[in-house]
């Protein structure tokens, strides 16, 4: 009798103890997400009032000459139809910029289920819009780059087809879980010209220069690797974001939420570096 009373406040200060091990798991689990929404919604909007700034400003004025400041192929006189997919690509980057973040934020699914769907239409046809623009340009149009670099272009937006119509299935099922998983995935992939950018410069920040690629040509190892990193990179992460939830180990979720950290950190160097490097020099 003796040993099994003492045996029962031993157990209990073991389960107290993996209890406390696992909330402070699942609250670091949860600031290194919402750590990196708020830095990635950061550079997100940055790269917005860059785009506003930019061309919102010279369409105002009918100045489309502009566009050739940052793009070897933008405006065409007389290409009709490829100044179109430009410009439709552009202001369509920020409706997805926008609208994907509004559709991360819980408290507008919670309380404004209406305003969570209709936006998710309005960004499900803008990224299967701007990513069939972004074909146009590259294959048909020209764009920079080498063959390698337009493949990882032209797989990503396969992948944002993929994610689009895996998520509006899902909806429509009502397999709601289901579908947020492919709904996040979708927004990832939907962003990856983003990622490019911030990616680009913080391997420049990195090596305190062009390194692997050359800045004149553009080509080189280093951006056909980023062609196809710009997605498979964040899907990865997320992947591994997804099984971490399904198990409720702690030292699994405070390694993934250390990891993440981590990753937000060279992503916030990267966004810094694109608005000092490519969008404030331009504005």
């Amino acid at each position: 009798m003796t040993n099994q009373r003492l045996d029962i406040p031993a157990t209990t200060a073991i389960n107290g103890k993996k209890h406390t091990a696992q909330t402070f798991a699942s609250i670091a689990l949860k600031a290194a997400v919402v750590f990196w929404f708020v830095v990635a919604a950061i550079g997100q909007l940055m790269f917005v009032y860059y785009l506003l700034f930019l061309y919102g400003a010279a369409a105002a004025r009918g100045d489309w000459l502009v566009l050739n400041k940052v793009m070897p192929h933008g405006y065409i006189p007389g290409d009709s139809a490829g100044n179109f997919a430009i410009v439709m690509h552009i202001f369509l980057a920020v409706i997805i910029v926008i609208g994907g973040l509004i559709q991360l934020i819980p408290m507008v699914r919670q309380r404004a289920p209406a305003l969570h769907r209709w936006n998710g239409r309005v960004f499900l046809l803008a990224v299967c819009t701007t990513s069939l623009a972004g074909l146009y340009m590259l294959w048909i149009r020209g764009s920079v780059g080498d063959l390698p670099q337009h493949l990882g272009s032209t797989f990503g937006a396969l992948l944002i087809w993929l994610c689009a119509i895996m998520a509006l299935r899902h909806a429509l099922a009502r397999q709601l879980v289901v579908h947020r998983r492919w709904a996040l995935r979708l927004y990832l992939v939907a962003n990856a010209v983003w990622f490019y950018r911030i990616g680009l410069m913080f391997w420049i920040l990195l090596n305190h220069g062009p390194a692997g690629f050359d800045p004149d040509t553009f080509t080189g190892p280093t951006l056909s690797v980023l062609s196809f990193a710009q997605t498979l990179l964040p899907l990865a992460v997320l992947e591994v974001y997804f099984a971490v939830q399904r198990r409720d180990n702690a030292v699994v979720r405070i390694a993934f939420a250390a990891g993440l950290f981590v990753l937000t950190v060279a992503m916030g160097v990267g966004i810094f570096g694109a608005l000092m490097g490519m969008w404030l020099p331009k504005m």
